[in-house]
């Protein structure tokens, strides 16, 4: 049920791929809460996914972008503006890669080519972002951006690979970046650390199904959705939370605050 929370924000949403994604669902959402607002992706993943149908399903322009690429990004903030008719008031980070997960390397055996290359995906191109933004001036006072984490940033899951090094630097960066953001502009920036969520990106890390189950038994609330982190944004993109800056949400049933349960231990005993 729709009650027009985001009605006159305008906004850039990153990293919709197809309808598994978390940024289509909080495109989607956005749409049904009043927000206008510009999809972007890089050209590749473009070709790759159906962001165009979910342009027209929202009415949305999308501008291909290549989030490591300042020049893209001040070309797709300056022309965003001039889209929305104004300053931005919500930018949404929803992306990762990781070519050594692709390419099956061990993270004792890393291609540093190829790390560096996530690395500057995954989690630089959100200072990037930021930085770009800043520089021009583009966020209205009040603004928030956010970038999508995993547990993994504080925790071992071995197979999770560089992405857990990507997303501890993401966060960090929402720290450190959130504070001058704030000081300056009044602009808040955040992380969200949700549980794992069957995405495309997800699903091409090795044990994923195992993680989504073993997080279920471990979450006295369960595994929160892609549609309920798409909740969730919204509620950070509104003014109800207007004092929330420098912060990693996590966004996971309780999973982050579980020792174990009651269900774990029965599946362990005699």
């Amino acid at each position: 049920m729709a009650n027009d929370i985001l009605k006159g924000k305008r906004g850039i949403i990153f990293g919709a791929l197809n309808d598994q994604s978390i940024a289509w669902k909080v495109a989607e959402r956005a749409h049904e809460e009043g927000a206008t607002f510009v999809l972007t992706n890089a050209p590749i993943a473009m070709r790759m996914g159906e962001i165009n149908s979910l342009a027209e399903k929202t009415g949305s322009k999308v501008i291909p972008a290549d989030a490591t690429n300042v020049e893209d990004l001040e070309k797709l903030i300056a022309e965003s503006m001039e889209i929305l008719g104004g300053k931005i008031d919500f930018i949404l980070h929803s992306i990762g890669m990781s070519v050594n997960v692709r390419k099956g390397r061990h993270y004792t055996d890393e291609n540093y080519d190829f790390t560096m290359k996530g690395f500057d995906v995954s989690a630089l191109s959100f200072h990037k972002v930021l930085q770009t933004a800043k520089k021009l001036d583009a966020m209205n006072e009040w603004g928030s951006v956010l970038a999508l984490t995993y547990i993994a940033a504080q925790r071992v899951f071995p197979d999770y690979n560089d992405m857990a090094d990507n997303k501890s630097y993401l966060e960090s960066i929402a720290r450190s970046f959130g504070y001058h953001y704030g000081i300056e502009k009044k602009v808040r920036v955040n992380t969200i650390s949700q549980s794992p969520t069957m995405t495309t990106a997800g699903s091409g890390v090795k044990g994923f199904n195992e993680f989504i189950n073993y997080s279920e038994k471990m979450s006295p609330l369960g595994n929160a959705s892609a549609m309920a982190c798409a909740d969730y944004c919204i509620a950070m993109f509104s003014d109800l939370t207007k004092y929330v800056t420098m912060q990693n949400l996590f966004h996971d049933g309780g999973f982050s605050n579980t020792g174990v349960t009651q269900e774990v231990i029965e599946r362990f005993s005699d």
